[in-house]
């Protein structure tokens, strides 16, 4: 069943037999007193905003029958937000035209994948001195859009206002999203979601809510602390009703749901909607575009990255459900975090980032993972940090999790990148150890490495992606190596798989032909271009063959100031080279070899100009703790 999101109006429609007290009863509301001449019809009336409960602006409109035709009826029937129907206590046969005749008549008029709330309603109940509540039970039962079943009395105004608040709340606070009236228990998708809300709510991670963890829930939600008598009392009326609800003083799961059940039950809806809005649910308890997707814009050069709250609360989450506190997630662990997750958002982990050797997730490569899905997939970070709780202390919204980096000509023209993440893009032919490379940065032997489907996408595919922390000049940096799969020097590359911090073109030194590949896309996309290229020989161990090509690797490099070939052997699996990428990407105006070699000063002055920075960092950081203190 779909459900339309909160209307800013709540329009109410009054349908009934003729002389059952529609019109009274508006009349009563508006007058606060009955009046015994009343019209056959009211005109459509206007409650502002600041005089209902709900602070919604909210339009009565009645029906009269014999004025009005049976297509004028369901218009307004279709223009409605919730419909309350009639009847009079003292007249069987109104109660009987209910479910034969208008309950069909308004569901008729609905669209089939949404059923309009309809609140039933005993008019004139001081014309006797019994309830019939009960009467209307199977007929709610038949329609569960019947929200709620009310006894009023226009002459006596008797819950006149809380037949009209009923009514507002029955659209503000629908309960069939949240309830069965048939089963009397919160539905699966209500269930669900205050799942989700209790492990976001349990700070500490052990299944319960104690009562710091309750009193943080409660200003939430309701922007008030809860008494300490009145959360014992809450914990009291949950230990009589629920076999385990209370667990050493504090609220279990069972518990919890039980108190939402509770709340419904006794016609409180709006307790429990505030507590799933707040944490970001809509009326088909789906969570909202609008608080999964952060509205971040990127401009053009710029990249993004975790910022210091993200990763404070990454950290968190990690050592939350890292339970037997050994410093990695199993697959049980990880599949806790993100249990309250439509899916796990990672796959191929262990040729991603680093792990043990059972493919465990460490600290690192729960870091190293994020950083990537932040860098090449932002929406999906957005999503998923919201999932996970990220705004439920202080944090307004997923954009304080993200740091947006400064334009990259800007990094040029300082001469020095303030990032802390750097994509290098690893380009050579076939068969040439691309793969080999990426997997030794990961820290996997040679023996253990096996080939994988490479596919060409459209820049954010993180299959062919690995990622891992270097030092560069005693700072910690984020290196992302892509494979750019090509079969053949014709196939040209896409803007996106050229444009990069630092290209590393791979060639086989014992296949003759294999460097002629690399010079020529060095020659096409790179001679002229700001991105550093570091050329990296494999099978360094082996036979060196004489490259079939114009310019030998040394003299090719020689001619267009590049570094020179750097010999990649396999079995050593050494990280020197990946130290030099980093490097060649944080300092891109270094981007030839005149720069990089020796003693240069200029090279010196860069490695000084880090160390600077990291001291200046480390002041503020001690500066910005201490007056928080």
């Amino acid at each position: 069943m779909v459900y339309e999101t909160v209307p800013r109006t709540v329009r109410i429609l009054l349908l009934g037999e003729p002389g059952v007290g529609k019109t009274s009863l508006i009349l009563s509301l508006v007058t606060e007193e009955f009046t015994e001449h009343v019209p056959p019809k009211a005109e459509e009336i206007t409650i502002p905003a600041d005089v209902t409960p709900e602070q919604v602006p909210t339009n009565i409109i009645d029906i009269c029958i014999p004025e009005q035709s049976l297509e004028q009826v369901a218009e307004e029937i279709e223009r409605a937000h919730v419909i309350c129907i009639v009847f009079s206590v003292d007249r069987q046969e109104t109660l009987n035209k209910i479910a034969t005749y208008w309950l069909p008549f308004v569901r008729d008029n609905c669209p089939e994948d949404y059923r309009k709330p309809v609140i039933l309603v005993g008019n004139k109940i001081d014309l006797i001195d019994y309830s019939v509540i009960d009467n209307i039970w199977d007929i709610a039962e038949e329609y569960p859009e019947v929200d709620r079943c009310i006894e009023c009395s226009a002459k006596s105004l008797i819950n006149v206002s809380e037949m009209f608040y009923n009514a507002q709340k029955a659209v503000l606070h629908p309960i069939n999203p949240i309830y069965s009236i048939e089963e009397q228990e919160l539905t699966e998708k209500c269930k669900k979601a205050l799942s989700r809300i209790f492990k976001i709510c349990d700070l500490d991670g052990d299944g319960l809510l104690d009562d710091y963890e309750v009193t943080i829930f409660q200003k939430k939600c309701f922007d008030s602390p809860l008494q300490l008598q009145v959360l014992d009392e809450v914990k009291s009326v949950i230990a009589q009703n629920v076999a385990g609800g209370i667990e050493n003083d504090c609220i279990t799961i069972k518990g919890f749901i039980f108190l939402h059940c509770l709340f419904i039950q006794r016609g409180r809806n709006e307790t429990t909607w505030t507590v799933l809005r707040k944490f970001g649910y809509d009326e088909s308890l789906e969570l909202t575009p609008s608080y999964l997707y952060a509205s971040i814009k990127v401009p053009v050069g710029c990249t993004t990255e975790l910022s210091y709250k993200g990763q404070q609360f990454l950290t968190q989450l990690f050592e939350k459900y890292d339970k037997d506190k050994d410093g990695m997630l199993n697959p049980t662990e990880l599949k806790n975090v993100f249990s309250c997750c439509p899916r796990i958002p990672w796959h191929n982990l262990r040729y991603t980032v680093p792990t043990n050797e059972k493919g465990y997730l460490t600290l690192q490569g729960w870091m190293c993972r994020w950083t990537l899905m932040t860098l090449l997939d932002l929406q999906n970070t957005s999503a998923y940090l919201a999932y996970l709780g990220f705004n439920f202390l202080e944090n307004e919204s997923q954009k304080l999790a993200i740091h947006i980096t400064r334009e990259k000509k800007i990094d040029i023209a300082k001469k020095q990148s303030s990032r802390n993440v750097y994509q290098c893009h690893v380009i050579g032919p076939r068969s040439c150890g691309k793969t080999s490379i990426c997997r030794s940065f990961l820290g996997i032997g040679h023996k253990k490495i096996k080939a994988h489907a490479n596919e060409r996408g459209d820049g954010n595919n993180t299959d062919n992606c690995c990622i891992n922390t270097v030092l560069v000049y005693g700072q910690e940096k984020y290196l992302v190596l892509k494979e750019i799969p090509i079969t053949r020097v014709s196939d040209p590359l896409q803007p996106h798989e050229v444009n990069c911090d630092v290209a590393c073109l791979v060639y086989d030194v014992g296949a003759s032909r294999s460097f002629e590949y690399i010079a020529r896309i060095y020659i096409k996309y790179f001679a002229e271009s700001h991105i550093p290229v570091l050329i990296v020989g494999t099978r360094g161990d082996a036979l060196i063959a004489r490259q079939e090509y114009i310019l030998q690797p040394e003299m090719f490099c020689n001619k267009y100031q590049l570094l020179s070939p750097h010999f990649f052997f396999i079995k050593e699996n050494k990280n020197d080279v990946f130290v030099k990428l980093a490097t060649m990407a944080a300092f891109p105006h270094l981007k030839h070899f005149a720069s990089l070699s020796g003693e240069n000063s200029s090279w010196w002055k860069a490695g000084i100009g880090v160390a600077a920075a990291t001291v200046v960092g480390f002041v503020l950081i001690k500066i910005f703790s201490f007056q928080k203190r």
